[in-house]
């Protein structure tokens, strides 16, 4: 089976499945954030903290080469294994003590509320439309204001995850049965890629998500736009393929507001990521492929090709016209 999803992608044009490699850099020596400075301040006094011992152990060792006479026993004791053991590590204590102090406090007063679920191997990520108060589903892609604490409710639907924002800082456990709170606060605009840190599985490496730093009016904008219905399919092309988005029962594990409703698999589509408005989100199959119609069309034909053992089958069966129509379709749903 994955032999023939493999030769599916294969026979897609090369420009449409372009640029599937590219990443964003992931890496704590940026912060983005306040709590991310103060994490990067110590990982970086700890660093060169190391060092010194690292080049202080050579000299040792490079004076113990040239022989001579041996300093006492008692001095080695007293200097290398009590005093300067003591004054390293309370200064670097009470340094850390100090700055992790300074760290935003783990709590939902007076900051926007983001529930989190992780799954194998995806993110499911949840806000509440101030409008209405109904829940905007989406996956893999979290917004925060710039400039404003975003407190993220995480828990997990199966085994042991952890979400990391490495630019943003800290990092928590997502736990079946239980909710963790960690606060996000981002000083500047960008988009920073975050990582499942708990190996949960085979597709582990492959469980990325997306942070993305807005200004606060394009945050209100971008969350008036994803909670509204999908957007009706505009021409024959994308017509076709809503009507093949239902003929394949995909509704069966992924919702579409505005579609799903009424059809034989309506209450089901919660196995999957919540498709209403994918065509906006900037990566599929949690970080593992860049959105565009392509990747789409890639993705649906050979799922298992591009992340072994996830839940979402390969469509391999589909023609080539359907595939075209349903990837034009789920592209359109911005």
């Amino acid at each position: 089976m994955r032999r023939r999803a493999r030769h599916r992608l294969a026979m897609l044009p090369a420009p449409l499945l372009s640029g599937c490699g590219a990443q964003l850099s992931q890496s704590v020596l940026h912060p983005a954030g306040p709590d991310a400075a103060i994490i990067t301040q110590l990982t970086w006094l700890l660093f060169g903290g190391g060092l010194i011992v690292f080049l202080g152990v050579m000299l040792l060792l490079a004076l113990s080469l040239r022989g001579g006479r041996p300093a006492g026993t008692l001095l080695w004791i007293a200097g290398g294994g009590i005093a300067l053991p003591v004054a390293v590590l309370s200064a670097l204590l009470l340094f850390s003590t100090w700055r992790s102090g300074q760290l935003s406090t783990r709590t939902s007063q007076d900051a926007l509320h983001v529930s989190v679920t992780a799954r194998m191997w995806w993110w499911e990520v949840r806000y509440r439309d101030p409008a209405s108060g109904r829940d905007i589903v989406l996956a893999n892609e979290l917004h925060v204001p710039v400039g404003r604490k975003v407190y993220v409710g995480l828990s997990a639907a199966d085994v042991i995850h952890s979400f990391w924002v490495p630019a943003l800082g800290g990092k928590m456990d997502a736990i079946p049965g239980r909710v963790n709170g960690l606060v996000l606060h981002a000083d500047r605009p960008g988009i920073h890629r975050g990582q499942c840190a708990e190996y949960c599985g085979e597709q582990h490496a492959k469980m990325a998500l997306h942070v993305v730093a807005e200004s606060q009016q394009e945050f209100d904008a971008w969350l008036a736009a994803q909670a509204r219905p999908a957007a009706p399919a505009g021409n024959a092309l994308t017509e076709r393929g809503r009507a093949a988005f239902l003929a394949q029962r995909c509704n069966a594990c992924h919702a579409i507001r505005g579609v799903t409703e009424g059809t034989d698999n309506a209450g089901e589509g919660t196995l999957g990521p919540d498709l209403t408005h994918v065509g906006s989100r900037r990566y599929l199959a949690a970080g593992a492929l860049p959105n565009h119609a392509g990747a789409l069309a890639g993705w649906i034909a050979g799922a298992q090709a591009v992340k072994p053992g996830a839940h979402m089958p390969s469509f391999e069966r589909i023609d080539g016209a359907s595939l075209s129509a349903l990837a034009a379709y789920l592209e359109h749903l911005k």
